[in-house]
C-alpha cells in the first residue's frame, strides 16, 4: 500500500499533503479525439457548427475551461488550485473526427494533469450534448496526457 500516495498507513483514503513542496510553474496538456461522423461534420462551416443550443466548439471551449476550474469538486483527492491559464483548441482532423487539446498552467505545489484531462473530457461531452440531435453515434475515442512539466518530473507522450 505504501506505493499509493492517496492511501494512509491504515489503508484509508487521504489527500496528499503538499505543504512541503516548492511552488513551481506547472503545465499539463491533454488530448481527446472524438468520432463525430460525416453526418455531424458535414454541418460545419468555417470550422464551427451552430445548433439551436449555440456555437458548438465555442461552447465546448467554455465548458472545458469550467471543467478545469471544477476538477477538485469532481475528483475527490484533487487539490483546489488557483489556475493561471487554460487554453483549449478544437479542430476537425478529417471527415469524421475532431481533436481537443487542453493546456493548463499554474504556479503551485501540485500538478494540473487531472485538470487538463477533465477539461478535454468536458469539452467532448459538451460537443456530444450539442450535436446529439444530429447523431447519437458519436464516440469519445481516446483521452490522454500528452505532456506535463514542472514538479518532480516532466512527461512527454508523443
Amino acid at each position: 500500500m505504501s506505493d499509493f500516495t492517496h492511501i494512509n498507513k491504515k489503508g484509508n483514503p487521504k489527500m496528499v499533503n503538499v505543504s512541503d513542496k516548492k511552488i513551481t510553474k506547472r503545465t499539463a496538456i491533454a488530448k481527446a479525439t472524438m468520432f463525430l461522423g460525416k453526418e455531424v461534420i458535414s454541418n460545419f462551416s468555417n470550422d464551427e457548427l451552430t445548433t439551436k443550443k449555440g456555437p458548438v466548439f465555442q461552447t465546448a471551449i467554455i465548458a472545458g475551461i469550467q471543467g478545469v476550474k471544477k476538477t477538485s469538486e469532481l475528483i475527490p483527492m484533487c487539490h483546489p488550485l488557483l489556475i493561471n491559464g487554460v487554453d483549449i483548441d478544437i479542430k476537425i482532423i478529417d471527415s469524421e473526427n475532431i481533436e481537443v487539446l487542453c493546456e493548463v498552467t499554474i504556479e503551485g505545489k501540485t500538478g494540473v494533469e487531472m485538470e487538463a484531462l477533465t477539461g478535454a473530457n468536458i469539452s467532448c461531452l459538451t460537443i456530444y450534448d450539442m450535436c446529439k440531435s444530429i447523431s447519437q453515434k458519436m464516440v469519445i475515442k481516446e483521452v490522454l496526457l500528452v505532456e506535463k512539466t514542472g514538479g518532480k518530473s516532466d512527461i512527454k507522450n508523443g
